[in-house]
């Protein structure tokens, strides 16, 4: 068990559920998404998208648009009202234009359809500008961030490169992609006046409430605590939800012009542009190394666009700052300024592109330098941060990479491409190291005991489908040595305990502490109850010799002298007892650095004729300190893996060369893998915990699992057919050009 102090580590009991704490409700369709919530005499509103890439509205003619069928009132730039902008948003407080699908105007009507049909009258003129959409041909105007990142250096690259005998210097290039969770983006909103001033209430598709309330309180200018945001549950995210975008800030603003709630839910090919993508990358890497595979130099360029509204960075290049020793670095991520969408967070941003080109680039020098891809990491293993010098809270990527090749049969693979066939079919084998950082934020959390023996657990935190309700009813009833099945856990609520949002991989290790936490001080709270209690049994006794046990108080000592908590709170006013803790950073967190390891391993087929690959297995091994429920956890692994096969094969965003456009803004066009394309998946966790950075040891999960997948897919289309394809996503055509 978890000690009390903070300071000792603790192991945590084996109390799992089994289930899903949310299964039933989301299989029975009881659980509620933002726009599912039931709302008296709630408009509708639609968002009226530019058509031009680049310039000015002129005008917008709305009176035909405002005659029409249901139509309440229509918002543009000419008539919104003025807010403060709280971050980077189109709110419609300006004419610009600077992409194409940039938000210019709502329509509120009694109905969607209405809403819909009075958006296609509005006559819009525009003062077009020349837009910046063309990335190679603007790749020589490429500007460092204007907030900086991303440049390091060490060592003298000039020296180290000259002493090298071998050397691998290719560019590798990943395509814009975009978030396309099941639950659009949605928001329903209202206001109401009270005593304090005008209040708001917002259900919003979120991956954090309490950064949304944040937002909203700045752009309308009242205090926080007067706006409620709830979201129960999150119909996934991977980052697009973590930002708030205009829609959340437009549908307020509508609510308050129509005076009544509003309800804006985003269309499909709504998704594709205004709530941010993932942006391309041109990475640029060279890597030097002695005959004995010595890393000796690592240069990683990695270009990408940003847009005109944020300097937004995909971090390619930063993980190979720390991921591999080398006496020499260079790294640096310029910006390629274009008339698109803003750039943001989509899973493991920056290790997910840029573990692609290094790991690549690793399977190249391996060949040139004929060392197996294994044996080129461990000579390069970086037993330290290289960045820093600073020790690694917890590292056992040496075991993940012996697991995983074992349970794989890379020992059977042969180092010379194309010799693997069977029928029609080349068979290969790939590779890499997968890395993300491990991070957690300060969070705060209440635990109850209830007068009927159950146990609430209340967190201003979210649930995106990742299963952060079963792990924190899970590690209350761990604290508690009680049945988890009695524990109901409330999230997705502004008026609970606050804590962060739900992005790089920290809700576990931000949030589970907590609980913990507030569960030992709520049980201290009942131990005291009892021991002032002359009717109690354990009346008289010290704290440190009560423990919660199967819903009873009971000496350690002598388990039988026992009481039910139920009786305790009822001889007590029936009132129940609560406990508020706050999980806190530990104060020697600048002593070390903490990543989670993995190593992910891909077979492919494919056809000697056609060229279409097919990802047979995947196997990996994940070193994420505790695993706090072999469920969720291994469902997070697999669901990255498959965005690794996404990642490797399908997805890319097009856009076209002269409007800036999205073409494909639909599933029938954005390819992801479907049920025929993902196989054998076989993942699991070292389970090793890591209490240096989380009283727990616990790690994030979430992102880990897409990081170094694609790679090792386009090393096994390598050892299949001889053809390195270096661009992404690979393609038939690709590989017969190759």
């Amino acid at each position: 068990m978890i000690a009390q102090d903070h300071q000792s580590p603790a192991k945590l009991d084996t109390r799992q559920l089994d289930h899903r704490y949310d299964g039933i409700a989301k299989v029975t369709g009881r659980a509620k998404y933002a726009a599912e919530f039931p709302t008296e005499n709630v408009a509708y509103a639609y968002i009226v998208q530019a058509t031009i890439p680049a310039g000015t509205i002129a005008s917008i003619d709305q009176a035909a648009a405002t005659r029409a069928a249901g139509v309440h009132c229509i918002i543009t730039p000419f008539n919104a009202p003025k807010l403060t902008v709280p971050g980077n948003v189109n709110i419609l407080q300006d004419t610009n234009v600077l992409f194409n699908g940039q938000p210019i105007a709502v329509v509120i009507a009694r109905s969607l359809p209405e809403a819909e049909a009075a958006a296609k009258l509005l006559r819009i003129e525009y003062k077009e500008q020349p837009a910046k959409l063309d990335f190679n041909a603007l790749l020589k105007n490429a500007r460092a961030p204007k907030r900086g990142g991303g440049t390091s250096h060490r060592g003298d690259p000039a020296a180290s490169l000259a002493k090298a005998t071998a050397i691998i210097d290719q560019t590798y290039s990943t395509p814009i992609q975009n978030h396309n969770p099941m639950e659009p983006h949605a928001t329903i909103a209202s206001w109401s006046t009270g005593a304090d001033g005008d209040k708001l209430s917002v259900y919003d598709a979120t991956q954090g409430i309490s950064g949304a309330q944040g937002s909203l309180a700045r752009a309308f200018s009242i205090p926080p605590a007067n706006i409620h945001v709830q979201c129960p549950y999150t119909g996934g995210g991977f980052g697009c939800k973590g930002y708030v975008w205009s829609h959340t800030i437009l549908a307020a603003m509508a609510a308050k012009v129509a005076q009544r709630p509003v309800k804006l839910v985003l269309g499909r090919e709504q998704m594709f542009g205004p709530v941010g993508s993932r942006p391309n990358t041109s990475q640029r890497i060279k890597l030097a190394a002695s005959s004995d595979g010595k890393l000796l130099l690592q240069q990683h360029d990695s270009t990408c666009y940003t847009s005109l509204i944020s300097d937004w960075t995909e971090s390619a290049a930063g993980q190979t700052q720390l991921l591999y020793d080398s006496e020499s670095l260079s790294t640096s991520q310029p910006l390629v300024e274009l008339n698109l969408g803003m750039g943001t967070w989509m899973r493991a941003p920056g290790e997910a592109t840029g573990s692609f080109g290094l790991e690549v680039a690793f399977d190249e020098l391996a060949e040139k330098l004929n060392i197996d891809p294994i044996q080129l990491r461990l000579i390069n293993y970086a037993e330290k941060d290289p960045r820093q010098g600073l020790p690694w809270s917890s590292k056992h990527l040496r075991e993940c990479y012996t697991q995983a090749a074992e349970r794989f049969g890379w020992s059977k693979r042969t180092a010379q491409p194309g010799q693997h066939r069977e029928g029609n079919k080349l068979i290969g084998y790939g590779m890499a190291t997968a890395n993300y950082g491990a991070g957690r934020r300060p969070s705060s959390a209440v635990v109850r005991f209830l007068p009927n023996g159950r146990v609430f657990v209340g967190v201003g935190t979210q649930d995106l489908g990742t299963g952060t309700y079963t792990i924190l009813a899970q590690t209350a009833a761990d604290a508690l040595f009680m049945d988890p099945a009695l524990v109901d856990v409330k999230l997705g609520d502004t008026t609970l305990p606050p804590s962060g949002g739900s992005g790089g991989s920290t809700t576990a290790a931000s949030v589970c502490p907590a609980v913990y936490d507030a569960a030992t001080l709520a049980k201290l709270k009942l131990a005291q109850l009892a021991i002032a209690d002359t009717q109690s049994p354990l009346h008289g006794a010290t704290t440190e010799d009560i423990e919660t046990k199967d819903g009873k108080l009971c000496l350690k000592s002598n388990p039988e002298k026992s009481e039910t908590i139920t009786t305790i709170i009822a001889r007590n006013g029936n009132t129940p007892v609560e406990a508020t803790a706050t999980s806190e950073m530990p104060k020697d967190r600048d002593s070390f650095s903490s990543h989670s390891w993995g190593a992910i391993f891909a077979e492919v087929a494919v056809d000697a004729d056609t060229h279409m690959v097919h990802v047979r297995r995947m196997v990996g091994t994940y070193d994420i300190g505790t695993l706090i429920n072999t469920k969720t956890g291994t469902n997070q692994l697999i669901g990255g893996v498959v965005w690794g096969v996404s990642m490797a094969l399908h997805e890319e965003t097009l856009i076209d060369p002269t409007y800036g456009r999205t073409v494909n803004e639909n599933f029938a066009e954005y390819h992801v893998p479907v049920n025929a394309d993902i196989h054998e998946i076989d993942v699991t966790a070292l389970n090793i915990p890591d209490y240096k950075f989380n009283p727990l040891g616990s790690r994030g999960i979430g992102e880990i699992g897409i990081t170094g997948a694609a790679a090792a897919i386009s090393n096994a289309v390598y050892n299949a057919t001889g053809k390195r394809v270096r661009d992404l996503p690979i393609t038939l055509d690709k590989i017969m050009n190759a």
